[in-house]
C-alpha cells in the first residue's frame, strides 16, 4: 500500500458542485483522508492523503487531471 499527498483545486466556478472527493473514495480502490480543506460556492481546494495500491493511486491521479482540475502534488516532512 501507497501513500500520497496532493492539493487538489478547483479552477472553475462549476467545479465546486461536483463531488470530486466522494468519486475517488467510490470510484478507486483508495482510501481518502481530508487533511485541510476550504470550499466555498466560487472555488475550493483540500490538501487530501490518498492511501492504497500503486496502480489505484495512478489511474485515480490520471482521473483528476481528466477533470480539468488543478493537482498538485504535496511533499510532507516526518514532523507532520
Amino acid at each position: 500500500m501507497a501513500t500520497v499527498h496532493m492539493k487538489i483545486a478547483t479552477v472553475a466556478r462549476d467545479q465546486v458542485k461536483v463531488p470530486w472527493l466522494w468519486r475517488l473514495g467510490r470510484d478507486f480502490d483508495l482510501q481518502v483522508n481530508i487533511l485541510k480543506a476550504n470550499i466555498d460556492e466560487d472555488f475550493g481546494w483540500a490538501l487530501v492523503e490518498l492511501q492504497g495500491p500503486v496502480e489505484e493511486i495512478q489511474r485515480a491521479t490520471a482521473w483528476l487531471h481528466t477533470t480539468g482540475l488543478h493537482v498538485e502534488p504535496i511533499e510532507r516532512s516526518v514532523s507532520e
